[in-house]
């Protein structure tokens, strides 16, 4: 099967101009300014204008900016802290797709059972971090268990999609969080003989397959009794 990559919506990093001395202190400003650190910075001297015949130094307009959005170099920040009070040996890096990877020793205490510690610390981590859970979630991830999980959820998906349509009759999930819904969704999408739904409120949300046609036929039959 296909790797499965998670298509993350980042949110777009700020951009600041600071008028200093040096790109050191251009980036200690910017840390301070968005409540990161200094390395987390990059910066770019757009001009510079030299003081009085040279003799009082240089003063240079410098552009700054985070090297990832600041609420996920905050959320790295702060599931480091979690981490430490675990005292698991895990180190979180930020990928290139906005998931959060928690690398080392300890990944399968911080997986636990069916993910259920993964997306507990996932969840903690965007309450904490995020202003906008709709839009800029960030996701975790650990020794590949995103992968595994959506094998899993993939095989699942057909073989149930199997039994709704051999019983003519809808067939319901476990409650899911949205990303795992997401994966039945996608794995069922192609398929002619069923149709699949997200039904229910949080934290019972959860995914059914019906049927082709399953939801007409039913209101037909109401309709002529």
């Amino acid at each position: 099967m296909e790797k499965y990559r998670e298509q993350v919506p980042m949110p777009e990093i700020e951009t600041k101009i600071f008028e200093c001395a040096t790109e050191k202190e251009a980036k200690e400003k910017a840390a301070e300014f968005w409540g990161v650190q200094p390395e987390d910075i990059e910066t770019e001297i757009l001009s510079e204008d030299k003081k009085l015949f040279g003799l009082f130094g240089t003063k240079l307009r410098i552009e700054a900016k985070t090297i990832a959005p600041v609420s996920y170099i905050q959320s790295c920040y702060f599931v480091n802290e979690i981490l430490a009070k675990m005292d698991v040996d895990l180190v979180p890096e930020l990928d290139e797709d906005g998931i959060v990877n928690l690398v080392g020793e300890d990944q399968g205490v911080v997986i636990g059972r069916y993910g259920e510690t993964l997306k507990a610390l996932e969840y903690l981590t965007n309450l904490v971090c995020h202003d906008d859970l709709s839009t800029r979630r960030v996701r975790f991830d650990c020794g590949g268990y995103r992968d595994r999980r959506t094998r899993t959820l993939t095989r699942l998906a057909i073989s149930l999609a199997r039994e709704a349509v051999k019983k003519g009759a809808p067939v319901s999930l476990d409650p899911m969080t949205s990303w795992e819904r997401r994966i039945v969704h996608i794995a069922l999408r192609d398929n002619d003989e069923v149709e699949t739904k997200s039904v229910g409120t949080e934290p019972e949300r959860h995914v059914t397959i019906n049927p082709a046609g399953f939801s007409s036929k039913r209101a037909l039959h109401r309709h002529r009794r």
